[in-house]
């Protein structure tokens, strides 16, 4: 069917376009054409007033719609995580883990494996192989050094769903980051201790990204800038944050994206309370803690983070919804999500001036 989306505001990822219309067709961006050359067989959604932009990707994220997902280990509960993350306008995220018994790891991966959603793009492993120095609120008995066998045969029983590992570079063998960057999996350096040499050298060994810049690793410290330093350094590694004002300030985020540019996006890095061990999230006003008070996890949604970027840290709108869309798209390489161009998956989210989501749109399809 042939829908047309008509008197928005399109952001589509490279320019901002008014007094057009959008059309989409067959679960993909059609063109943008001028009003008055919409066929007259489309069907009409009117978006006066409201913003047309790329569904939002989360790269960083463990619950939703009141399920942690490690937890609650279930078709269900990913289907229910996904439906309600949808309608937050994030199209398309990594269900992300955090270090758990090796058990754990493949009944998760099972589950997501053999019952894909649209919306998910893979799997996030947030561990195990980090630095315990660095540990956060992951559980320091399942944290260890990775084996190469045991890597091979968690990547082999995931079927090519995990797409992205969280690790301390100073933690592991430069041989086996190496060659997981070569299966195709994204390397992002966190829960680490690294110094600014050690960092660099992960880079110089497969590692793409930084995650949750700040939070969970070696300190900017003027005699040695650690990790931190060793991302603003660097030309060519991304970073994510969680833009909250509660993992890192917003004089933090200002200063980073100054450094940084396009090479640093967001995510949610979100949970849901649980009270079991070891993910026993307790939900705070405005974050969620251990029972220790903790810092968990966040309760950010990803268009939250882009409204915070723009309200708190003087970046336009236009490039906030690219650490939301376009930097994170290319990253993991997906050519067809984070952007409005024709070709592109049809994944929208239109949503007002007040940032409240008025319409989600997967593969063209309303939600």
């Amino acid at each position: 069917m042939l829908t047309a989306l008509t008197n928005g505001t399109i952001y589509t990822g490279a320019q901002v376009i008014r007094n057009k219309t959008l059309l989409t067709e067959q679960g993909k961006i059609a063109a943008l054409v001028n009003p008055a050359e919409v066929p007259a067989h489309a069907a009409v959604t009117d978006c006066t007033g409201s913003i047309i932009a790329p569904g939002l990707l989360d790269l960083q994220i463990y619950g939703g719609g009141g399920y942690l997902f490690a937890a609650k280990r279930s078709p269900e509960a990913l289907n229910a995580m996904a439906q309600a993350l949808v309608k937050s306008g994030t199209t398309g995220f990594l269900l992300t883990l955090a270090t758990d018994s090796m058990e754990v790891f493949h009944e998760c991966i099972r589950i997501v494996r053999d019952h894909p959603h649209p919306a998910v793009l893979g799997m996030h492993l947030e561990g195990p192989y980090i630095n315990p120095a660095k540990k956060g609120a992951h559980p320091v008995q399942h944290i260890k050094r990775p084996a190469r066998d045991e890597v091979e045969g968690l990547l082999a029983a995931a079927g090519g769903v995990v797409k992205m590992i969280t690790v301390a570079p100073e933690m592991c063998d430069p041989a086996i980051l190496r060659w997981l960057d070569a299966q195709g999996i994204v390397l992002s350096a966190g829960h680490s201790n690294a110094t600014f040499a050690e960092a660099m050298d992960g880079f110089q060994n497969g590692v793409r990204a930084v995650t949750h810049l700040f939070n969970a690793m070696s300190s900017l410290h003027h005699r040695d800038t650690g990790l931190p330093g060793a991302t603003f350094r660097d030309g060519s590694v991304y970073a994510s944050i969680i833009a909250d004002n509660i993992h890192v300030d917003d004089n933090a985020l200002i200063i980073s994206k100054k450094v940084m540019g396009h090479r640093l996006f967001l995510i949610t890095d979100a949970v849901e309370a649980n009270d079991t061990w070891p993910a026993h999230h307790v939900a705070q006003e405005d974050r969620f803690t251990l029972p220790d008070g903790t810092l968990s996890g966040s309760r950010l949604t990803l268009l939250r983070a882009v409204q915070r970027c723009v309200e708190h840290a003087g970046i336009p709108l236009e490039e906030a919804l690219r650490m939301a869309t376009v930097y994170p798209a290319t990253l993991m390489g997906l050519k067809d999500r984070g952007r409005i161009e024709p070709g592109c998956r049809a994944d929208l989210v239109v949503f007002d001036p007040q940032y409240k989501v008025q319409k989600v749109f997967v593969a063209g399809t309303q939600q």
